[in-house]
Protein backbone atom coordinates (compact mmCIF):
# COMPACT_ATOMS: atom_id res chain seq x y z
CA UNK A 1 0.00 0.00 0.00
CA UNK A 2 1.07 3.62 -0.67
CA UNK A 3 0.33 5.92 1.61
CA UNK A 4 0.59 9.57 -0.79
CA UNK A 5 0.91 10.13 -4.46
CA UNK A 6 4.52 11.59 -3.99
CA UNK A 7 5.55 8.03 -2.57
CA UNK A 8 4.00 6.19 -5.44
CA UNK A 9 5.26 8.92 -8.16
CA UNK A 10 7.81 11.21 -6.32
CA UNK A 11 7.34 13.89 -5.59
CA UNK A 12 5.53 16.96 -7.45
CA UNK A 13 2.13 18.47 -8.62
CA UNK A 14 -0.47 16.33 -9.85
CA UNK A 15 -0.10 18.50 -13.24
CA UNK A 16 1.39 16.83 -16.02
CA UNK A 17 4.23 14.49 -15.46
CA UNK A 18 7.08 12.23 -17.40
CA UNK A 19 4.88 14.21 -20.53
CA UNK A 20 2.28 16.65 -20.77
CA UNK A 21 -0.37 14.10 -22.01
CA UNK A 22 -0.53 13.02 -18.47
CA UNK A 23 -1.04 14.05 -14.95
CA UNK A 24 -1.17 12.25 -11.46
CA UNK A 25 -4.08 12.43 -8.70
CA UNK A 26 -5.96 10.87 -5.93
CA UNK A 27 -9.06 9.54 -6.74
CA UNK A 28 -11.95 8.13 -5.10
CA UNK A 29 -14.00 6.11 -6.81
CA UNK A 30 -17.48 6.54 -6.90
CA UNK A 31 -19.36 4.95 -9.47
CA UNK A 32 -18.30 2.09 -12.24
CA UNK A 33 -19.95 1.14 -15.94
CA UNK A 34 -18.59 -1.01 -18.29
CA UNK A 35 -18.12 -0.05 -21.43
CA UNK A 36 -17.21 -1.80 -24.49
CA UNK A 37 -16.21 -5.64 -24.09
CA UNK A 38 -13.42 -5.05 -21.53
CA UNK A 39 -13.24 -1.15 -20.46
CA UNK A 40 -15.00 0.70 -17.82
CA UNK A 41 -16.18 3.77 -17.36
CA UNK A 42 -15.33 5.56 -13.89
CA UNK A 43 -16.77 8.53 -12.19
CA UNK A 44 -14.36 9.64 -9.79
CA UNK A 45 -13.74 12.33 -7.21
CA UNK A 46 -10.65 13.98 -6.73
CA UNK A 47 -8.58 16.80 -4.59
CA UNK A 48 -7.81 18.99 -7.19
CA UNK A 49 -9.97 18.19 -10.28
CA UNK A 50 -13.23 17.53 -9.06
CA UNK A 51 -15.68 14.97 -10.03
CA UNK A 52 -14.26 13.40 -13.33
CA UNK A 53 -15.12 10.90 -15.71
CA UNK A 54 -12.05 8.66 -16.91
CA UNK A 55 -12.08 5.38 -19.06
CA UNK A 56 -10.16 2.24 -18.08
CA UNK A 57 -9.35 0.17 -20.66
CA UNK A 58 -9.03 -3.60 -20.48
CA UNK A 59 -9.70 -3.71 -16.74
CA UNK A 60 -12.34 -6.21 -17.12
CA UNK A 61 -10.04 -8.81 -18.35
CA UNK A 62 -8.22 -11.01 -15.80
CA UNK A 63 -4.65 -10.30 -16.55
CA UNK A 64 -5.79 -6.07 -16.08
CA UNK A 65 -2.96 -4.82 -13.62
CA UNK A 66 -5.70 -2.15 -12.82
CA UNK A 67 -8.48 -4.48 -11.58
CA UNK A 68 -8.80 -4.17 -7.55
CA UNK A 69 -7.59 -0.70 -7.49
CA UNK A 70 -10.06 0.93 -8.99
CA UNK A 71 -12.92 -0.92 -7.39
CA UNK A 72 -15.73 0.94 -6.00
CA UNK A 73 -15.26 3.18 -2.86
CA UNK A 74 -11.47 2.71 -3.21
CA UNK A 75 -9.29 5.63 -2.41
CA UNK A 76 -6.27 5.40 -5.00
CA UNK A 77 -3.55 7.40 -6.49
CA UNK A 78 -3.96 7.19 -10.61
CA UNK A 79 -1.68 8.36 -13.48
CA UNK A 80 -4.21 9.31 -16.14
CA UNK A 81 -3.54 10.24 -19.72
CA UNK A 82 -5.35 13.26 -21.64
CA UNK A 83 -7.77 11.36 -23.89
CA UNK A 84 -9.76 12.83 -27.11
CA UNK A 85 -12.88 11.96 -24.97
CA UNK A 86 -12.49 10.79 -21.70
CA UNK A 87 -9.19 10.44 -20.23
CA UNK A 88 -7.56 7.26 -19.88
CA UNK A 89 -6.09 5.83 -16.67
CA UNK A 90 -3.08 4.46 -17.31
CA UNK A 91 -1.61 3.58 -13.46
CA UNK A 92 -3.38 3.29 -10.31
CA UNK A 93 -2.29 1.53 -6.84
CA UNK A 94 -5.31 1.70 -3.90
CA UNK A 95 -3.74 3.71 -1.06
CA UNK A 96 -7.78 2.69 0.72
CA UNK A 97 -9.49 -0.17 -0.21
CA UNK A 98 -12.24 0.40 3.17
CA UNK A 99 -12.57 -3.35 2.90
CA UNK A 100 -14.85 -2.87 5.83
CA UNK A 101 -17.38 -1.55 3.36
CA UNK A 102 -17.26 -4.76 1.19
CA UNK A 103 -17.80 -6.65 4.11
CA UNK A 104 -20.97 -5.78 5.27
CA UNK A 105 -24.24 -4.90 3.73
CA UNK A 106 -25.40 -2.28 5.49
CA UNK A 107 -22.29 -0.77 5.38
CA UNK A 108 -22.12 -1.61 1.52
CA UNK A 109 -25.54 0.32 1.41
CA UNK A 110 -24.47 3.67 3.41
CA UNK A 111 -21.40 3.51 0.95
CA UNK A 112 -23.59 3.33 -2.42
CA UNK A 113 -25.67 6.52 -0.70
CA UNK A 114 -23.02 8.70 -0.09
CA UNK A 115 -21.22 7.71 -3.29
CA UNK A 116 -24.77 8.59 -5.24
CA UNK A 117 -25.48 11.44 -3.51
CA UNK A 118 -21.95 13.01 -4.35
CA UNK A 119 -22.22 12.09 -8.33
CA UNK A 120 -25.65 13.18 -8.64
CA UNK A 121 -25.02 16.60 -6.81
CA UNK A 122 -21.51 18.02 -7.70
CA UNK A 123 -20.96 19.13 -11.54
CA UNK A 124 -17.82 17.80 -13.01
CA UNK A 125 -14.87 19.52 -12.58
CA UNK A 126 -15.10 21.57 -10.33
CA UNK A 127 -12.17 21.83 -7.23
CA UNK A 128 -13.17 21.32 -3.82
CA UNK A 129 -10.45 19.78 -1.69
CA UNK A 130 -12.79 20.13 1.58
CA UNK A 131 -15.35 18.25 -0.08
CA UNK A 132 -12.93 15.68 -1.01
CA UNK A 133 -11.46 15.07 2.67
CA UNK A 134 -14.94 15.31 3.48
CA UNK A 135 -15.59 12.17 1.08
CA UNK A 136 -12.60 10.31 2.35
CA UNK A 137 -13.38 10.77 6.45
CA UNK A 138 -16.70 9.43 5.59
CA UNK A 139 -15.96 6.17 4.00
CA UNK A 140 -13.14 5.58 6.63
CA UNK A 141 -16.29 6.58 9.07
CA UNK A 142 -18.94 3.91 7.49
CA UNK A 143 -16.09 1.30 6.90
CA UNK A 144 -14.87 1.14 10.37
CA UNK A 145 -17.13 3.34 13.04
CA UNK A 146 -19.44 2.11 14.81
CA UNK A 147 -22.46 3.73 13.79
CA UNK A 148 -22.48 4.31 10.04
CA UNK A 149 -26.33 5.93 9.98
CA UNK A 150 -24.54 8.68 11.55
CA UNK A 151 -21.75 9.06 9.27
CA UNK A 152 -23.88 8.81 6.52
CA UNK A 153 -26.52 11.63 7.92
CA UNK A 154 -23.51 13.77 9.02
CA UNK A 155 -22.20 14.08 5.55
CA UNK A 156 -25.12 15.01 3.75
CA UNK A 157 -25.94 17.67 5.97
CA UNK A 158 -22.21 18.57 5.49
CA UNK A 159 -22.01 18.01 1.79
CA UNK A 160 -25.44 20.58 1.51
CA UNK A 161 -23.60 23.00 2.80
CA UNK A 162 -20.59 22.75 0.94
CA UNK A 163 -22.98 22.66 -2.40
CA UNK A 164 -25.00 25.74 -1.49
CA UNK A 165 -28.15 23.96 -0.01
CA UNK A 166 -27.71 24.39 3.50
CA UNK A 167 -30.89 23.85 5.17
CA UNK A 168 -31.73 27.03 7.61
CA UNK A 169 -31.89 25.78 10.96
CA UNK A 170 -31.52 28.99 13.02
CA UNK A 171 -34.29 31.34 11.53
CA UNK A 172 -37.98 30.70 9.93
CA UNK A 173 -37.69 30.66 6.05
CA UNK A 174 -40.90 32.25 6.12
CA UNK A 175 -41.24 35.36 9.17
CA UNK A 176 -37.54 35.09 9.71
CA UNK A 177 -38.09 34.76 13.43
CA UNK A 178 -35.25 33.15 15.43
CA UNK A 179 -36.59 29.91 16.14
CA UNK A 180 -36.44 27.96 19.83
CA UNK A 181 -35.82 24.21 20.25
CA UNK A 182 -39.78 23.20 20.07
CA UNK A 183 -42.81 23.65 18.51
CA UNK A 184 -41.21 23.93 14.82
CA UNK A 185 -42.05 22.25 11.44
CA UNK A 186 -39.38 21.50 8.42
CA UNK A 187 -40.38 22.23 5.15
CA UNK A 188 -37.92 21.30 1.44
CA UNK A 189 -39.56 23.49 -0.90
CA UNK A 190 -38.89 26.58 2.34
CA UNK A 191 -35.36 25.40 2.40
CA UNK A 192 -35.65 24.67 5.93
CA UNK A 193 -37.20 25.13 9.49
CA UNK A 194 -40.68 26.84 9.98
CA UNK A 195 -42.09 28.24 13.16
CA UNK A 196 -45.28 27.45 14.79
CA UNK A 197 -47.40 29.60 12.85
CA UNK A 198 -45.62 29.43 9.47
CA UNK A 199 -45.30 25.74 9.74
CA UNK A 200 -48.89 25.14 10.45
CA UNK A 201 -49.96 27.39 7.39
CA UNK A 202 -47.43 25.46 4.99
CA UNK A 203 -49.25 22.51 3.13
CA UNK A 204 -45.20 21.24 3.12
CA UNK A 205 -44.34 21.73 6.24
CA UNK A 206 -43.64 18.74 8.74
CA UNK A 207 -43.80 18.47 12.22
CA UNK A 208 -39.82 18.50 13.74
CA UNK A 209 -39.78 16.90 17.19
CA UNK A 210 -36.95 19.07 19.69
CA UNK A 211 -34.43 16.11 19.51
CA UNK A 212 -34.43 15.95 15.72
CA UNK A 213 -33.89 19.94 15.53
CA UNK A 214 -31.34 19.78 18.16
CA UNK A 215 -29.97 16.77 16.11
CA UNK A 216 -29.89 18.56 12.84
CA UNK A 217 -28.63 21.54 13.84
CA UNK A 218 -25.47 19.99 15.43
CA UNK A 219 -24.67 17.84 12.22
CA UNK A 220 -25.09 21.16 10.44
CA UNK A 221 -22.84 23.17 12.91
CA UNK A 222 -20.89 20.95 15.52
CA UNK A 223 -18.39 17.87 14.87
CA UNK A 224 -18.61 14.79 13.66
CA UNK A 225 -16.97 13.76 17.47
CA UNK A 226 -19.73 15.01 19.41
CA UNK A 227 -22.91 13.67 16.78
CA UNK A 228 -21.28 10.44 16.98
CA UNK A 229 -21.46 10.37 20.75
CA UNK A 230 -25.19 11.31 20.40
CA UNK A 231 -27.34 8.39 21.39
CA UNK A 232 -30.76 8.00 19.27
CA UNK A 233 -33.62 5.74 19.77
CA UNK A 234 -35.21 4.08 16.46
CA UNK A 235 -38.28 7.03 16.27
CA UNK A 236 -35.61 9.65 16.22
CA UNK A 237 -33.13 7.68 13.57
CA UNK A 238 -36.36 7.58 11.14
CA UNK A 239 -37.21 11.41 11.53
CA UNK A 240 -33.58 12.28 10.68
CA UNK A 241 -33.95 9.70 7.94
CA UNK A 242 -36.87 11.30 6.36
CA UNK A 243 -36.23 14.84 6.68
CA UNK A 244 -33.12 14.81 4.71
CA UNK A 245 -34.33 12.26 2.48
CA UNK A 246 -37.15 14.79 1.50
CA UNK A 247 -34.73 17.67 1.21
CA UNK A 248 -31.88 16.25 -0.93
CA UNK A 249 -35.01 14.55 -3.26
CA UNK A 250 -36.42 17.76 -3.28
CA UNK A 251 -33.02 19.16 -4.47
CA UNK A 252 -32.53 16.59 -7.30
CA UNK A 253 -35.61 16.29 -8.43
CA UNK A 254 -35.75 13.04 -7.98
CA UNK A 255 -35.55 9.48 -5.52
CA UNK A 256 -32.05 8.44 -5.44
CA UNK A 257 -31.64 4.52 -5.52
CA UNK A 258 -29.27 4.00 -2.91
CA UNK A 259 -32.25 5.34 -0.50
CA UNK A 260 -34.55 2.60 -2.06
CA UNK A 261 -31.92 0.04 -0.92
CA UNK A 262 -31.73 1.48 2.41
CA UNK A 263 -35.04 1.62 2.98
CA UNK A 264 -35.22 -2.38 2.04
CA UNK A 265 -33.04 -3.67 4.25
CA UNK A 266 -34.75 -1.41 7.38
CA UNK A 267 -37.68 -3.36 6.62
CA UNK A 268 -35.93 -7.02 6.48
CA UNK A 269 -34.24 -6.02 9.77
CA UNK A 270 -37.44 -4.78 11.46
CA UNK A 271 -38.88 -7.97 10.36
CA UNK A 272 -35.90 -10.15 11.75
CA UNK A 273 -36.50 -8.23 14.89
CA UNK A 274 -40.21 -9.07 15.37
CA UNK A 275 -39.48 -12.43 14.82
CA UNK A 276 -36.72 -12.82 17.57
CA UNK A 277 -39.11 -11.23 20.27
CA UNK A 278 -40.62 -13.61 22.39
Amino acid sequence: MYNSLDELFGSGSFYPVAAPHLYRTEAIVLRRADFGEADKILTLYTPHLGKLRVIAKGVRRPTSRLGGHVELFTHSAMLVAKGRNLDIVTQSETIHSFIGLREDLVRTAFSCHVAELTERLVEEGIESYPLFELLLRTFERISSGDDPEIATHFFEVQLLGHLGYRPELRHCCHCQVVVGPTGNFFSPVAGGVLCTDCGRADAMGKGLTTNAFKMLRLMQSGTYATAARVRLDESLRREIDSLLKGYVEYVLERKLKSAALLEALRRTASKANEGNKP
